[in-house]
């Protein structure tokens, strides 16, 4: 496929998962945004483990993107906790999940239907903290993210990130799925260009989203060549049977990038 059918692809697989109750597409519970009321949250940018809170600037008032982050969970958070948020997402049926929490709860949250790497709806400049969960295995390109990311970032505005370590993506993920670790693949990686007809196959006919195994040059030096200085990072794992990987090393990374300020 061609860059802008795997994005139209993937919109369609998103709203696929979400119509089918995807533990990414569930809404946070009333008793979470409580809690967030009263300063009581957190969000995860990897499947477990907690973002540190002293990477988050104050809250309060603050303009923030989740970026690729649509289904209900962070956004409402940050915006139960004070911040004005807006969530970016390529799937209408993840973006559906943030209005419904909002107005389950009364909180205001605006949402824009685009791919993650077209902010072309912001202005320079525009918020002071992008929320970036680990979401760009769906995009084609991740570079692209990154520069659009500086973009609309202030001066010393902060971006957080999650993403795959591509080593994950040596592996056959249909074997994965059986408990086994098969090398099959090379970084960087895609599942359009390099699973077997019979498996991508299997992965159109189940309706599941592409993934792309970026490099983490791209993932990294990305950041940097975009403006960005990576402030600190964590690593972190996904003990479920499909991730055998997980077993022997930490699969996910999540960065903290800033944009200086202009006098820095």
């Amino acid at each position: 496929m061609h860059e802008p059918e795997l994005v139209d692809y993937n919109r369609i697989a998103w709203d696929h998962l979400a119509a089918n109750n995807n533990e990414w597409t569930q809404p946070v519970s009333p008793e979470t945004i409580q809690r967030a009321r009263q300063g009581d949250w957190e969000i995860i940018l990897t499947p477990e483990k907690a973002v540190p809170k002293n990477w988050f600037p104050e809250l309060q008032n603050a303009n923030i993107l989740c970026l690729a982050g649509g289904g209900g969970q962070q956004a409402p958070l940050l915006a139960a906790a004070g911040a004005n948020v807006t969530t970016l997402d390529n799937s209408p049926a993840q973006l559906a999940r943030d209005r419904e929490v909002a107005r389950r709860e009364d909180l205001q949250i605006s949402t824009v239907l685009s791919p993650m790497d077209d902010l072309t709806a912001f202005a320079d400049q525009t918020f002071d903290l992008i929320i970036h969960p680990c979401s760009n295995c769906f995009a084609p390109a991740i570079r692209p993210v990154w520069n659009e990311a500086f973009r609309v970032l202030r001066p010393g505005g902060e971006l957080l990130a999650g993403f795959n370590n591509p080593v994950r993506y040596l592996f056959d993920s249909f074997e994965m799925q059986k408990g086994k670790l098969v090398v099959n693949h090379r970084i960087p990686y895609s599942d359009d260009r390099d699973l077997s007809p019979e498996n991508r196959q299997k992965l159109l006919d189940n309706r599941q989203p592409m993934e792309f195994g970026h490099s983490l040059t791209d993932q990294l030096a990305g950041q940097l060549d975009a403006g960005f200085v990576i402030r600190d990072l964590y690593e972190d794992s996904w003990k479920i049977p499909e991730e055998p990987l997980s077993e022997y090393m930490n699969v996910f990374i999540a960065t903290r990038a800033t944009r200086l300020s202009e006098n820095t």
